[in-house]
């Protein structure tokens, strides 16, 4: 284990300690608790404004988000540890199964996964296919001027020079919403990289965390990467225009994030893939980013705790995602997580 992820671990330990020591005499009309969550590093600035909105109006709940990963959240919510997760990510039925406590998937809003990129002097907007993506990212297209690439962009002077691939390191849900992109359009991916939240990869540099990503990509020239496309957007990063199923090329916006939603066939469980969506306008990297639940908390009071908090939010919350850029859940689909939260006790 690395020296940040012993921080973490530690931190996450003295998180939960402290919370359950905090718990005071149950004859009172209001107990102070702090939930504790670990995810993905690609909703964190959404969840954190959500725990900081939260105690505003409920000052006896406090949230802890620690942006571990989504691979990693999923392990410890699994095995018991913590009160929410947070990935992008359908956990694997076969671990379901094995739980040490019923878990919930449920959707909190929709993502979707920009391809940055960084070419300096070289004006236009860059346009990919899903095929030419691969790759790039399995180091066969190698430079900016190759003839895949050229001919999707017929009007950019794009340069003889490499392209500097820039991905994300293991147990990322960027990773995971990315890869099953391209699995379902290159052949040669699958086989050779994989879908997954650790791909194989076998070109280019990595990146820990979404902002990681960001400044990378931001300060190497001539190089290609991926994150949530809100972040993008507010490090001023170039977006390329994706190729989707209806034949156009297509940016991340909250409307086509949503297209891809409302185009997609939803499952009860609400574990879909929206990649490679059908339908006019829909962008093709797009996903929900899942909060990870107990079904059953080890402390009925920490249990009513999380159950307040998810009500406020699909509620609320959707409202305050929306106001930060972010695509919220349709109304028919929230108001089917909202009813599943009953199951939480």
């Amino acid at each position: 284990m690395n020296s940040r992820a012993q921080v973490v671990r530690r931190t996450l330990c003295f998180l939960l300690a402290a919370s359950i020591a905090s718990v005071p005499v149950a004859s009172q009309t209001q107990t102070p608790v702090t939930l504790v969550a670990t995810g993905s590093s690609l909703p964190e600035p959404l969840y954190v404004a959500w725990g900081d909105a939260y105690h505003a109006q409920h000052p006896e709940t406090q949230l802890r988000y620690l942006p571990e990963g989504t691979s990693e959240s999923a392990r410890k919510i699994l095995a018991g540890v913590g009160d929410l997760g947070g990935g992008d990510a359908p956990t694997p039925e076969n671990e379901l199964k094995r739980a040490s406590v019923p878990v919930l998937e449920l959707p909190t809003i929709l993502i979707g996964i920009a391809i940055v990129y960084n070419l300096p002097n070289t004006p236009g907007e860059l346009r990919l296919s899903g095929p030419v993506l691969a790759d790039v990212f399995l180091g066969k297209v190698k430079a900016w001027n190759d003839p895949a690439i050229t001919k999707l962009n017929p009007t950019m002077k794009l340069p003889a020079l490499p392209i500097q691939v820039v991905h994300r390191t293991d147990g990322k849900g960027a990773n995971y919403i990315l890869s099953d992109f391209l699995c379902k359009l290159s052949p040669d991916f699958l086989a050779k990289a994989g879908r997954g939240e650790s791909p194989k990869w076998p070109a280019g540099v990595s990146a820990a965390r979404s902002q990681d990503m960001a400044d990378r990509v931001r300060s190497t020239p001539w190089s290609i990467g991926y994150t949530e496309a809100n972040l993008a957007q507010g490090a001023s990063l170039r977006m390329a225009r994706i190729k989707n199923v209806a034949g156009e090329f297509v940016l991340p916006t909250t409307q086509s994030i949503s297209t891809a939603a409302l185009e997609s066939n939803v499952r009860d469980d609400f574990r879909a893939s929206l990649t490679n969506a059908p339908g006019k306008g829909s962008y093709p990297i797009a996903s929900f980013t899942w909060l990870y639940i107990p079904v059953k908390s080890q402390d009925p009071e920490r249990g009513r705790a999380v159950i307040a908090y998810l009500r406020w939010v699909y509620g609320e919350g959707q409202q305050i995602a929306q106001d930060r850029g972010y695509a919220i859940l349709p109304d028919k689909l929230r108001a089917k997580v909202l009813a599943a939260t009953t199951e939480v006790h």
